[in-house]
């Protein structure tokens, strides 16, 4: 099979990109084809894939600005010719879907969002946007919701990072979604020994707002708890204003160090409403609990009062009233190899098992009679899935 995998833009490494590195293992000859790609800042393995880029990559500043063109990024994707590919999987976040696929190839769409800023989170982005953003987003937002929504028809098979955006999707597009986490590179964690547990908390990530880190200083600074914030971001120096002596920041800091951290807190702190949430998984694969706002994609990686707890409103005390409840219980009967386990489950290993078999099981529903691209691509899917089993 003729393979394209489609992506909205590579111009770092972060969760979408870690999907698409186990999809090119997957199908190590398929054509990367994306909006913009900054190929300083990609994996070797990405690389090593031939990549073709719409003719956004054209546009003046469009590594660096590549969004305030998303206007354009549908005709962009129905310019392509994609008739010599047999199996389209696009990667969803930003405008990836689109494509135009030949009528017998089968075209699945790994959703990791339906587009936020033009979706649920329209007037929170709205908010924040430049003078010029915000004058502009109402009158482009209705022609990207209608085309988002005709786009979804072209696709066979929807796939969700989580329950969270399989609700999203099925609110927005009326589409049923299977739901296969994201790979999580769990196996590279490991559990401190009980001596080496420190006394403070951990909040870990990019500082921008829709995470929430302001919510976590102003409980720790009102709670006098030890908290370190491990990331950078637009919020860090506004944070830093309002943060008390036992809070401590330390920037982004290398994946090594990062690990030691993740084994070495209380708990981590997690006060946003995220798609899915990789930080969470690994922590837990460190051996630590988490303490999360309830909503989201932890909903599915986070089990209440065995592997962390949920705060169900983003406030201060909320959050101070969940960490309370993890102290007068949880920590005191914590095994980190059951948490270790437990994020077991969202290895890449298993993504592999579950894409294999969900690509199997899609040629197998929407082949057509006499349609012989479908039937063998079903049968060779089908002996892949089986090889695993």
């Amino acid at each position: 099979m003729r393979v394209a995998l489609v992506h909205f833009w590579l111009v770092g490494m972060r969760g979408g990109e870690k999907v698409l590195e186990a999809l090119c293992r997957l199908y190590p000859d398929a054509v990367i084809i994306t909006h913009v790609a900054d190929r300083t800042k990609l994996s070797p393995l990405i690389l090593s894939h031939e990549i073709r880029e719409t003719f956004i990559a054209k546009l003046p500043g469009a590594k660096k600005h590549y969004q305030k063109y998303l206007p354009l990024m549908p005709r962009a994707l129905e310019q392509l010719d994609m008739s010599e590919f047999d199996l389209i999987i696009s990667s969803e976040s930003g405008p990836a879907k689109g494509i135009i696929p030949r009528p017998d190839a089968l075209h699945l769409c790994y959703c990791h969002s339906p587009m936020r800023y033009i979706w649920d989170q329209y007037h929170t982005y709205r908010a924040r946007a430049g003078r010029l953003s915000r004058l502009m987003m109402p009158l482009i937002s209705p022609r990207l919701r209608l085309w988002d929504v005709v786009s979804a028809a072209r696709v066979d098979q929807f796939i969700a990072n989580s329950s969270f955006v399989a609700q999203r999707i099925q609110t927005y597009y009326r589409r049923e979604a299977e739901v296969i986490a994201p790979p999580v590179a769990v196996d590279e964690f490991r559990p401190a020994p009980p001596d080496q547990i420190g006394d403070h908390y951990l909040m870990a990530g990019e500082l921008v707002s829709y995470k929430r880190p302001d919510l976590a200083v102003a409980a720790f600074a009102k709670s006098g708890r030890r908290l370190r914030i491990v990331g950078d971001g637009a919020e860090r120096r506004a944070l830093e204003k309002i943060a008390t002596p036992n809070i401590e920041f330390t920037g982004r800091l290398p994946f090594a160090q990062l690990k030691e951290e993740f084994a070495r807190c209380r708990a981590l702190i997690f006060p946003g409403e995220e798609d899915f949430g990789i930080i969470p998984v690994e922590v837990m694969a460190s051996g630590r609990p988490v303490v999360a706002y309830g909503r989201g994609g932890v909903l599915d990686s986070v089990i209440p009062g065995e592997t962390g707890v949920f705060f169900d409103r983003q406030t201060p005390d909320a959050l101070e009233e969940a960490i309370a409840q993890l102290e007068s219980g949880l920590l005191q009967r914590l095994d980190p190899g059951v948490l270790q386990s437990h994020a077991g489950q969202f290895s890449e290993a298993a993504f592999t098992l579950q894409i294999r078999q969900a690509i199997a099981d899609a040629m197998q529903r929407f082949s057509k009679p006499g349609t012989r691209v479908r039937n063998m691509g079903a049968e060779h899917a089908q002996k892949s899935a089986d090889s695993l089993v």
